[in-house]
């Protein structure tokens, strides 16, 4: 990675990191609809669904080729599968989170699991730079447009849990922490490149698919289904537009 793509890596993580803590501030200030949540959710999905199939799985199997890479991704999938049944197993999105179901350690077992998914996102940054600032653009992007619906899940589950305002920001600012500790790592790792990036990209798939596409299937009717094919259809367009 040059120093500029280091400088890029490091500024846009905080950029992306930066929606979580604004995600956080919106709940904390305001009750917001859990409809327009999934609207943002439907869009940031098909968006990282593209990125991982069309940019993060290719890249991989060029680096591992293609058995290998598939071996990493299906490690970054499983691996978050893992902690979400285990340290995250209290976690919903939206209003799935129901106040007279949650226990206290409910919110921090959420808060863990959470920064477990916004460290690789940082990880996913950093590599995508590594391979090319095309990629790590890409990447910054996925990651940004899921990171508003991250703060507001985690400040509305602090919250539920009796938290105070304070402490429900506090937690948003966490996660955009991890993402920026993610991208320092994996910069320090740079040679540990060839595995990084498909295990992101596991993690990756695995927040796209099994989080929140299925959290945006509770909504009726087209409108979240023609947002997730816009998402597709952006990074199609991407690619089209500039030739990569």
């Amino acid at each position: 990675m040059t120093t500029p793509n280091i400088a890029l890596a490091v500024i846009l993580g905080i950029a992306a990191a930066s929606g979580n803590v604004l995600g956080g501030f919106f709940i904390v200030r305001r009750d917001w609809s859990p409809r327009y949540l999934r609207y943002f959710v439907a869009l940031g999905a098909g968006f990282m669904l593209g990125i991982v199939f069309l940019d993060i799985v290719p890249e991989s199997a060029k680096l591992l080729g293609v058995e290998a890479a598939m071996i990493w991704l299906l490690a970054g999938y499983f691996l978050v599968h893992l902690f979400e049944h285990t340290i995250a197993q209290h976690f919903h999105f939206g209003e799935e989170t129901h106040i007279h179901e949650l226990k206290q350690h409910a919110a921090p077992s959420a808060l863990v699991g959470l920064m477990i998914h916004t460290f690789f996102d940082g990880v996913a940054i950093a590599s995508g730079f590594l391979v090319s600032a095309w990629l790590g653009w890409m990447i910054s992007g996925a990651v940004f447009l899921h990171k508003l619906p991250e703060g507001f899940a985690v400040a509305s589950l602090m919250l539920a849990t009796g938290r105070s305002k304070k402490e429900s920001l506090l937690a948003a600012v966490a996660l955009g922490a991890a993402t920026v500790a993610g991208i320092i790592l994996m910069i320090a790792l740079r040679t540990q490149l060839g595995r990084a990036l498909p295990l992101a990209g596991g993690v990756t798939l695995y927040v796209a698919a099994s989080d929140l596409i299925p959290e945006v299937n509770r909504e009726a009717g087209v409108t979240v289904a023609i947002l997730v094919f816009s998402g597709l259809a952006m990074v199609f367009l991407l690619h089209r537009i500039f030739n990569v």
